[in-house]
């Protein structure tokens, strides 16, 4: 298996859901806004969206990044937290970063070429 970045360690591209429980408004925005500001500070590439964020780097930073995720939303008062986690690597090709920007500029080449047929 070979290494995907400078590390020495397996790249990441992870898909993830925080999902804040058991607080007195169903509103979540502040929590998720926290989680932000973490994502912020971890220097990896991340990416808000409608219902998680994509969030890519070295497999141990990405992981670390969730758990700073959970540890500030906890820190807010949140007593729960559940969190759906998707992740992808591949060792077939060099990749440092754009992981995830990289995919999603290959479907769009795909469907840019349908407009032209």
């Amino acid at each position: 298996m070979s290494a995907n970045n400078t590390s020495g360690e397996i790249y990441a591209v992870a898909d993830f859901c925080l999902i804040p429980m058991g607080l007195e408004t169903p509103s979540v925005g502040p929590q998720i806004a926290e989680c932000q500001r973490v994502l912020e500070k971890s220097g990896l590439e991340y990416h808000l969206h409608g219902y998680g964020t994509n969030v890519e780097g070295p497999w141990s930073q990405v992981m670390d990044a969730i758990k700073a995720c959970h540890e500030a939303v906890h820190a807010m008062g949140t007593p729960r937290i559940a969190t759906d986690i998707r992740i992808g690597t591949r060792v077939d090709k060099e990749i440092s970063k754009g992981g995830n920007s990289g995919k999603v500029s290959r479907v769009e080449e795909i469907l840019a070429k349908d407009q032209q047929s």
